[in-house]
């Protein structure tokens, strides 16, 4: 069974590196004066920023694997396991990474707003592949918050690391707006197999079985984390993941509705409802009437 080495403090991920640790809740290690390495896998109980120069072998993320080139962010948050695998070959690391507690957040407006970082939550396979401009804003972001770090703690600095950390994150938050941008041929490929998807589905005995196709599941098919397939849907429809299955399942619903005259309970239980109210509802909702008056009207 693979050793899993357990981080829950800034402390002691600096410890593994051999490095001092200047705050107790924050650091920035530059990884080109870090040691040669092959293997080793972590739990995080804290969260961590890498960014990456140059292929440095395998970042393991759960069970993903992803193969480095230049300038890539990959971000983790407590409670997940990563880790390097080098296959046997001795690695000399290049890049920097931002490691911080979450106890730093404790009290400030950004302990609110990470929730809306959803990239936490990507698989490695999903990381972020930056410009050279943008590497250069993260390289000044990184450097303002370790000049920070290596002052005298005063009743300023958790205030002016905070700020230069959502600093940080606000333009990551750009820089992934612009990747789904510059990706969009790959993303509209996701799109089709996402429709093709929801048509199997729903000409299957999987509502039955499985129920209404949920956000999780389908990203699951499409081999993406729950978050980056939202984010995805969202740029590029303009609707959430779940308003585009239930619009798919209203389509479905009102095609029976149309061509048949199965009852509504029938309707509802084949299109995986549990509770023939709840499809009601969300007939209602998404169109402005039940399904026996849109029956009537058509």
């Amino acid at each position: 069974m693979e050793k899993v080495e357990r981080i829950d403090t800034v402390r002691q991920y600096n410890e593994t590196l051999g490095i001092d640790t200047l705050h107790p809740l924050v650091s920035i290690v530059d990884f080109d004066e870090m040691p040669t390495y092959e293997y080793f896998r972590r739990y995080m109980g804290i969260y961590a920023v890498f960014l990456k120069y140059i292929k440095c072998g395998d970042m393991k993320y759960g069970c993903q694997s992803y193969d480095y080139e230049d300038g890539t962010l990959v971000f983790i948050s407590p409670g997940q396991i990563y880790g390097i695998d080098s296959r046997g070959k001795t690695i000399k690391p290049s890049g920097k990474a931002l490691v911080f507690h979450p106890d730093l957040l404790a009290g400030t407006d950004l302990l609110r707003k990470m929730k809306d970082y959803t990239f936490f939550s990507y698989e490695v396979n999903e990381a972020l592949h930056l410009s050279k401009k943008e590497r250069s804003i993260v390289n000044d972001c990184f450097e303002k918050i370790a000049l920070e770090i290596s002052q005298n703690i005063d009743q300023h600095s958790k205030t002016l690391i905070v700020s230069n950390i959502e600093l940080f994150l606000n333009y990551c938050m750009r820089f992934y707006g612009r990747q789904f941008i510059t990706r969009s041929h790959a993303n509209k490929d996701i799109l089709v197999r996402f429709e093709n998807l929801l048509t199997e589905y729903f000409h299957s005995d999987k509502c039955q079985t499985l129920g209404v196709p949920t956000v999780t599941w389908c990203a699951e098919q499409l081999h993406l984390s729950t978050n980056y397939f939202g984010d995805l849907i969202k740029k590029e429809t303009g609707n959430t993941a779940l308003d585009y299955i239930q619009s798919k399942v209203i389509d479905a619903a009102k095609s029976i509705l149309f061509s048949s005259d199965i009852s509504i309970s029938d309707i509802a239980f084949n299109l995986g409802f549990k509770y023939q109210q709840h499809f009601t509802r969300l007939f209602k909702q998404k169109t402005g009437m039940t399904p026996l008056e849109y029956r009537s009207l058509n």
